[in-house]
């Protein structure tokens, strides 16, 4: 069992007062249950949904959902063990591990019935408890996971990672299966990926042109490339044009650029029998519009998938076997405070995905 009183007694952090203002100010150490584990951060992913959260959720910048201040954000923790509760087992000081951010409370009727992910009391670091944005964190035990060959940067992609894993799951391709996605974002770009290994012959990418497309082709995560033009009577022939080529359309359309045109066209590409996956993050008001007669004549599936629960193991073991390539995808470091750059360089673009890191 490691001991606190070692440690300092205060540390770094950066923390939203209320909405839109944030600081770096000094706080105490977390305080340990019994079953927890801190951890000394040394990265913590810049989430674009740190700036919007998927649609019931809000964003947590503007102070929407269940933020809750004070609050101290950060959801995609990669760090060191430095101390842990007296019931703790299995870790020692200074394991390298990823921390998953979610808490469920076990006895709500979803987690009764085996839905922890619908958990109607979820709590989560980085939301509406400490989150990854400062020097240590502390997280229970069965939320904390050991990492060997992956970089600390590069780590902090397990968490959107096993959102993509969910993704998989709740998909379940069948072996053969055709696929079109839209968008080519960090969780976008690792889904694709995971569907390629899990049955997916055909996958064809569309994206506008940039940095983001321009990855996905060097990790290789398609069969074909479309550049989606942002204007709105170009992209039209672009998207004529795919389906002219594919006039059956796709086992699967994967809607991950958070457009809700994009969403709303997106069902005219699914076979017959197809699924449309809800996949991208839209503001809380979007409303789309589909002829019932065509989800029931054509049996389409239509999904939702925005987070995930207990899905680090796996995750952890497809990153660091390299079956899902990482290179890349983070591409901006920042300091802690550099926070208000990481958000721009979100905002404009320039990041495909950023990242705190902490020195030793």
């Amino acid at each position: 069992m490691g001991s606190l009183s070692t440690l300092p007694t205060e540390m770094k952090a950066l923390r939203y007062n209320k909405p839109k203002e944030f600081e770096i100010v000094k706080v105490p150490l977390p305080t340990l249950r019994d079953d927890d584990v801190l951890v000394k951060v040394k990265a913590c992913g810049v989430c674009g949904t740190d700036l919007v959260r998927p649609p019931h959720l809000g964003h947590i910048h503007e102070g929407e959902f269940i933020a809750q201040f004070p609050l101290i954000p950060g959801h995609e923790t990669i760090g060191v063990v430095a101390a842990m509760g007296p019931k703790v087992t299995g870790f020692q000081i200074g394991d390298r591990v990823a921390a998953d951010n979610s808490e469920l409370c076990g006895h709500c009727f979803y987690c009764r019935r085996g839905e922890g992910l619908l958990c109607e009391n979820w709590r989560g670091h980085g939301i509406n408890l400490p989150g990854g944005f400062a020097e240590y964190c502390a997280y229970p035990q069965a939320k904390v996971f050991p990492i060997r060959n992956l970089t600390d940067v590069d780590a902090t992609l397990i968490e959107p990672a096993s959102c993509a894993a969910h993704g998989l799951d709740k998909i379940r391709p069948r072996l053969g299966s055709s696929v079109l996605m839209f968008g080519a974002g960090p969780t976008g770009l690792m889904l694709a990926q995971l569907l390629r290994h899990n049955g997916c012959t055909q996958l064809t990418l569309a994206a506008p042109p940039g940095p983001k497309l321009e990855l996905a082709q060097k990790l290789d995560v398609a069969t074909a490339y479309v550049e989606l033009p942002r204007d709105a009577s170009a992209q039209a022939t672009v998207l004529n044009r795919i389906r002219a080529e594919n006039p059956y359309g796709f086992d699967i359309v994967v809607e991950a650029t958070g457009s809700t045109r994009i969403l709303e066209g997106a069902i005219d590409f699914c076979r017959r029998g197809g699924t449309l996956v809800v996949y991208g993050v839209y503001p809380n008001a979007a409303r789309v519009s589909w002829p019932p007669a065509k989800i029931f004549g054509d049996e389409l599936r239509i999904i939702g998938s925005f987070s995930e629960v207990y899905m680090f193991p796996q995750t952890i073991d497809y990153l660091e076997s390299g079956l899902i390539k990482t290179q890349g995808i983070v591409n901006k470091t920042f300091r802690l405070e550099q926070y208000g750059e990481a958000l721009a360089s979100i905002r404009d673009k320039t990041a495909i995905k950023a990242a705190i890191v902490f020195d030793d």
